[in-house]
């Protein structure tokens, strides 16, 4: 049986809030500044900590558009979905400067399955407004479909206003996110998706990587990044300590400077949680107290 959070012990950054039936000293590394929460899977909550006021997540609002895709146009493991057509939009949104976008040519027929990774591996803003208009006919129809699934959800400090993250006004909290994480996870190819290092245009035989570079460390299976310069660095993760899944949201590092260094900072942080994270659980689990 795991103990419960009351603080970070020595080396590691201060607490300034802990909510949720947590674990009593643990030593995590939480960040120092912005907000974060992590759970185990079938355990609880390791903790949350920083004020968890709503705040601009970036590309990390592609979780949400990557659910809702999948809750309407489910897909099994091997299936590749539909031809979907490249509007004329998402072609003429390829080159945007200050976006995250992918090289798309109007006319063009993706799976739906390869639009997803584009969306959610190199981060294609292009991709989630075309998926968004695809789904619903519009981009404003889609974010409705957003809030509802956010509502059922219970993420009660959430608000999606675009499919892409690049509205600072998109906001939300560290345990809120968490929620969708959760969600999210269980769906087998989200999960695939979410784990690709890198992946291409059809026809495009540039490699894209995924801008997740945490990925096969500490036992990180994916899931998100999301950087601006408001929003600074925010990470949705996913990892496998033994047979335990993690699931973690670190949110607004470096916030107010430039996207670069916001995904560098965040990236910085996200490696020192979930090394702490691995390590606790690895010590828990040879001293026998991770079990029923």
């Amino acid at each position: 049986m795991f103990l419960l959070l009351a603080s970070a012990l020595s080396g590691c950054a201060t607490v300034p809030q802990v909510t949720g039936a947590a674990v009593p000293e643990v030593p995590l590394s939480w960040p120092a500044e912005g907000q974060a929460a992590v759970e185990v899977e079938g355990v609880g909550s390791l903790g949350v900590t920083g004020e968890q006021t709503p705040v601009p997540i970036a590309s990390v609002t592609k979780v949400m558009t990557a659910y809702v895709i999948l809750s309407r146009h489910p897909l099994e493991p091997g299936d590749d979905g539909p031809l979907i057509k490249v509007d004329h939009t998402a072609s003429d949104e390829s080159y945007l400067p200050q976006e995250s976008t992918v090289p798309l040519r109007e006319g063009q027929r993706i799976r739906l399955r390869r639009l997803l990774e584009l969306m959610l591996v190199p981060s294609g803003n292009n991709v989630a407004r075309l998926l968004s208009r695809w789904d619903a006919g519009s981009q404003e129809r889609f974010v409705t479909r957003m809030n509802a699934a956010a509502h059922r959800l219970g993420m009660t400090h959430t608000t999606y206003t675009g499919a892409s993250g690049n509205e600072d006004s998109t906001v939300s909290t560290a345990a809120d996110q968490l929620k969708l994480a959760k969600e999210a996870i269980r769906d087998p190819v989200f999960a695939e998706v979410v784990s690709q290092a890198e992946t291409a245009v059809p026809g495009d035989e540039r490699r894209l990587p995924n801008t997740n570079t945490l990925l096969n460390r500490h036992g990180v299976i994916g899931i998100k990044t999301g950087s601006g310069t408001a929003a600074g660095g925010n990470l949705m993760w996913a990892s496998r300590v033994g047979g335990h899944l993690v699931l973690g949201v670190i949110l607004g590092q470096a916030a107010g400077t430039n996207p670069t260094a916001g995904l560098a900072a965040v990236l910085e942080a996200g490696g020192k949680l979930t090394e702490s994270v691995e390590q606790w659980l690895s010590t828990q689990e040879a001293a026998g107290r991770t079990g029923e």
